[in-house]
C-alpha cells in the first residue's frame, strides 16, 4: 500500500505559525527576538527613565503634564501640525488690536485689487496712456460730428434757397 502523496502544494503553512504572546514578548523569551536583543532593550529602557526624568521637569514648567506621549513621541520632539489640538479661545480672551497674516493669495488678490482702483482714479483724470489715447478719439470724433453738423446745415439751407427759388 502505497501513501499518497501531498503533490508539489503541501497545504497552507498557517497551522504551523506560531504568534508570541504580549507576557513572551516583555519577558524577552519570543522566538521573533535574538537573546542580545534582552540587553540592548535593558539599555534602552534605563535611557527612557533618565529621558522621562528630564521630560518630567520640563512638562512641569511647561503645563504639558495632561498630555502622554506614546511610542517614539517620549524620545523625539514630533511637530505634526495635523496632530496638534487646537485650544479654543474665548471672545474676551482674544485681542482685538492684533491683525491676522493673509496667505499669499489674498495678499496677491487685495494687490490686485488696490492696482485697479488706481488705475480707474488715473483713467478718470486722464492721466493713463490709454485714457489718452481715448480722449484724443473722443476729440476726433467731436470734431467730424461737429462738421458733418456744419455741411448738413449748409445743404439744408441751400435746399431751402432751392426751395424758394422754385417757389418764385
Amino acid at each position: 500500500m502505497t501513501t499518497m502523496g501531498r503533490g508539489k502544494f503541501k497545504g497552507k503553512p498557517t497551522g504551523q505559525r506560531r504568534f508570541s504572546s504580549a507576557a513572551e514578548i516583555l519577558a524577552g523569551t519570543s522566538a521573533a527576538r535574538p537573546r542580545s536583543f534582552k540587553q540592548k532593550e535593558a539599555e534602552y529602557e534605563e535611557d527612557i527613565e533618565e529621558v522621562s526624568e528630564e521630560e518630567s521637569e520640563e512638562e512641569e514648567s511647561e503645563d504639558e503634564s495632561d498630555v502622554k506621549k506614546k511610542g517614539h513621541e517620549a524620545l523625539i520632539e514630533v511637530d505634526n501640525p495635523n496632530r496638534a489640538k487646537p485650544k479654543t479661545l474665548k471672545a474676551r480672551d482674544l485681542d482685538a488690536s492684533k491683525t491676522t497674516e493673509l496667505s499669499r493669495r489674498e495678499r496677491e488678490e487685495l494687490e490686485k485689487q488696490r492696482a485697479h482702483e488706481r488705475y480707474m482714479r488715473l483713467q478718470e483724470q486722464g492721466k493713463t496712456e490709454q485714457a489718452r489715447k481715448d480722449l484724443d478719439r473722443l476729440a476726433l470724433i467731436r470734431q467730424q460730428r461737429e462738421e458733418a453738423a456744419k455741411k448738413r446745415e449748409e445743404e439744408k439751407a441751400a435746399r431751402d434757397a432751392k426751395k424758394v427759388d422754385a417757389r418764385k
